[in-house]
C-alpha cells in the first residue's frame, strides 16, 4: 500500500476530561468537526487505579454527545460507573474517521477490546460484548485503519497503549475472546448456544449433558471456547446457565485464562476460582454438592483416565459430567501425550457416537493457525498420519525449511524472533521431541539438562533463570527462552510465528517410512504400558510419540524449520526439499 493511500486512513483522535463538563468541552472544541459530533465514533474511557495500572471502558456510538450524557447520568448509580463518574483523573478518548460506519466501528470496538485485554497496563476492562462483523462496505480497510489508530494512540501515550508488537505476541492476545471468528467457528458457537438453551430447559436429570467439540491442532478450538466462556458469563436470562467454569490442564494456560477472567470481571457465584485445573476443581466440588451450572473443558483429551497423585478417580471426564448441568468438552485424541490420558478407541467412539445421537457433536476442520496452503498442510498430514515424506511444496505464505545443522536452525529462529515481519515482531522458538534427559533435580556435572547434538547444546524446559516480571508469562513469551529448547510440555496450546523443530532419535526413517523408536524417548509417561478396561496390558508408546510430533509440527503460524537427528530421516527431508 503506497503512502498516499495509507495517509487516507489516518484517524482523528481527541482526548477530553471525563466529567459533567465533557459535552461542553466537545461542543466548544469540535462542534464544527462533523466526524466527531455527527459520524459514528469509537471511544475509550480511562482512569488510573494504581501505580501505572488503569481501568478502561470501550464503546461505540452514533452520537458521542448523547452517549456521554447517558454514561454520566443514567448509569451513575452502578458501582463501577459511580466511581468512574466521580473520578478527578478520568479521560475520554474519542476516535473518528471519515470511513467509519456502524459495522466498522463495531469491528474497531472489538479490536480495541482484544488489544486492551492483552495490555499489561490495563487492570480491568469493561464491556464484554463480542461484536465481530461479517462483510460490509470498507471491511477490507479495517486492518490498516486499526493499525494506524493504535499507532497514533501509542505515540500519544505509550504507557497505556504499548507497541503493537508487544500486544500481538502475548498469550492473552492469542487466546482473546474478542478475535473475529471464522464462519465455521460462528456456526459452531451458535449450535453450542442453541444446544445449551435446549438442554438447560429440560427437567430430566438423566439427560445427556455433554457437548463435544472435536478438531485437530490449529483449528481454532481454544479461541472458540474463549469466546463462549466470555459470552456465557455475560448472558443474563432465565433458562440459561448463570455462569460457566473453565477448566484447563496446563499451568501457563490457567494463568492466561485467569488473567482474562480477572480483567473482564468474570467471577464464580461461589467465590472460588472460575478458571482452574480439572483435579483442583474435582477436589473442591464434591459429588454430594449442588451441581455447577456449566463447565467448559479446554483440551479435554488431556484429562486423566486413571488415578494419579491428587486424583484418585478412574475417569476425570465422567466425574466432571456428574458435577455440572452442562459440559462442553474440546477434544482431539491425536494430542494425547501420556499413558494416563490414553482413552481406548471403543470408549472414544462411544463418546462421539452418543454426541452424534444427541446432536451435540461439533467438528472443526478449517486450519486457522498455520497460514499455509492446502499442499503444505497435506505434506504435514502425510508426515504425521501416513508416515510418508513427500516433496516439500512451494508456499508463498508458509515456509518449510530443512537444516543440516541444529546451530543454523537456532540462528534462523533467533533472526525471525528479532526481525520485523509485516506488523508482527516474530515470536519464534526452538522445540524438540522429548528425547533428552530431564529431571526436576539439577544434573551433577552441569547447571542444566540440555539438548545436545555434537557441538550444539541448549538448556530446555524452563530451566534458565527468569526475572520476576516475566514469571507469569507463557514459556514462549519469556525473552530468555530464545536460548532454550521447549517441548510439548511448554508449548502445547500455544502458537509460534516460526517453529524450529529438532526431531530427536526416537523418530527415524527406514524402508521408505517414518517410524518411532520408544527406546530413544525420555518421556517415561509415553513409554509405560497401559492397562486396558479388559485387564490387558498394551504398548501404546509409538502412538503417543506420533501424537507428540503432531503437536510440535503444528505450532508454527508462518513457518516450520526442521533438523532431524536420525541421519536417514535428515537425508530424506533434505532430498525432498530440493
Amino acid at each position: 500500500m503506497n503512502e498516499k493511500v495509507k495517509n487516507s486512513y489516518t484517524p482523528i483522535i481527541k482526548q477530553y476530561n471525563y466529567n459533567i463538563n465533557t459535552n461542553n468541552e466537545i461542543i466548544k472544541s469540535d462542534n464544527n468537526n462533523k466526524f466527531i459530533t455527527r459520524y459514528p465514533t469509537v471511544y475509550i474511557i480511562i482512569d488510573k487505579v494504581k501505580n501505572n495500572k488503569f481501568k478502561a471502558y470501550v464503546g461505540e456510538t452514533n452520537n458521542i454527545i448523547r452517549r456521554t450524557n447517558e454514561h454520566l447520568k443514567n448509569e451513575s448509580k452502578r458501582g463501577d460507573w459511580n466511581k468512574l463518574n466521580k473520578s478527578d483523573s478520568a479521560k475520554i478518548i474519542v476516535i473518528a474517521h471519515k470511513e467509519f460506519n456502524k459495522s466498522l466501528t463495531l469491528d474497531i470496538e472489538d479490536g480495541l477490546m482484544r488489544f486492551l485485554l492483552s495490555d499489561k497496563s490495563i487492570d480491568h476492562l469493561n464491556n464484554r460484548r463480542v461484536n465481530g462483523q461479517d462483510l460490509y462496505y470498507t471491511s477490507q480497510d479495517f486492518q490498516q485503519i486499526f493499525i494506524n489508530m493504535w499507532q497514533a494512540l501509542s505515540r500519544d501515550n505509550i504507557n497505556v497503549f504499548p507497541d503493537i508488537d508487544d500486544i500481538r505476541n502475548s498469550s492473552i492476545f492469542k487466546a482473546s475472546p474478542f478475535h473475529k471468528l471464522t464462519n465455521e467457528q460462528l456456526n459452531a458457537k451458535d449450535k453450542i448456544i442453541n444446544k445449551i438453551e435446549e438442554s438447560y430447559s429440560m427437567k430430566d436429570d438423566k439427560k445427556n449433558n455433554l457437548i463435544v467439540v472435536e478438531g485437530s491442532a490449529g483449528t481454532g478450538k481454544t479461541v472458540l471456547l474463549s469466546s463462549l466462556f466470555t459470552e456465557i458469563n455475560s448472558i443474563n436470562k432465565s433458562n440459561f446457565p448463570k455462569e460457566s467454569y473453565l477448566l484447563v490442564n496446563h499451568n501457563q494456560q490457567v494463568e492466561v485464562y485467569k488473567n482474562i477472567a480477572y480483567k473482564l470481571g468474570i467471577k464464580s457465584i461461589a467465590g472460588d476460582d472460575i478458571v482452574n485445573k480439572p483435579t483442583k476443581f474435582l477436589n473442591k466440588h464434591h459429588i454430594k454438592d449442588k451441581k455447577v451450572d456449566m463447565l467448559m473443558i479446554d483440551e479435554a483429551h488431556l484429562l486423566l483416565t486413571q488415578g494419579k497423585q491428587a486424583y484418585r478417580g478412574k475417569n476425570q471426564l465422567e466425574d466432571l459430567i456428574k458435577r455440572a448441568n452442562i459440559v462442553v468438552a474440546v477434544i482431539d485424541p491425536n494430542q494425547v501425550l501420556t499413558y494416563e490420558e490414553y482413552i481406548e478407541k471403543s470408549q472414544y467412539n462411544e463418546i462421539i457416537n452418543t454426541a452424534k445421537e444427541n446432536n451435540s457433536l461439533i467438528r472443526l476442520k478449517q486450519q486457522n493457525r498455520m497460514q499455509a496452503n492446502k499442499n503444505t498442510i497435506k505434506w504435514i498430514e502425510n508426515f504425521i498420519s501416513k508416515n510418508r515424506i513427500l516433496n516439500i511444496p512451494k508456499d508463498k505464505n508458509y515456509e518449510i525449511k530443512i537444516f543440516n545443522d541444529p546451530s543454523e536452525l537456532h540462528r534462523a529462529i533467533k533472526y525471525h524472533d528479532e526481525a520485523k515481519e509485516n506488523i508482527i515482531n516474530g515470536l519464534s522458538r526452538v522445540v524438540a521431541t522429548f528425547d533428552w534427559e530431564y529431571k526436576n533435580k539439577k544434573p551433577k556435572n552441569s547447571d542444566y539438562w540440555k539438548v545436545s547434538i555434537g557441538s550444539f547444546s541448549l538448556p530446555w524446559n524452563l530451566q534458565l533463570p527468569v526475572s520476576k516480571k516475566y514469571k507469569k508469562l507463557s514459556w514462549a513469551e519469556q525473552p530468555q527462552t530464545i536460548d532454550e529448547v521447549g517441548s510439548t510440555f511448554t508449548i502445547q496450546g500455544f502458537d509460534l510465528n516460526y517453529c524450529g523443530l529438532i526431531i530427536g532419535p526416537s523418530v527415524k526413517f527406514r524402508n521408505g517410512k517414518v517410524i518411532y523408536d520408544p527406546e530413544f524417548s525420555h518421556n517415561k509417561n509415553a513409554r509405560k504400558q497401559r492397562t486396558l478396561s479388559s485387564g490387558d496390558k498394551v504398548d501404546i508408546s509409538k502412538s503417543l510419540l506420533n501424537n507428540e510430533l503432531n503437536v510440535l509440527m503444528k505450532r508454527g503460524v508462518r513457518g516450520l524449520y526442521i533438523y532431524a537427528v536420525d541421519e536417514q530421516l535428515r537425508a530424506e527431508l533434505l532430498k525432498r526439499s530440493k
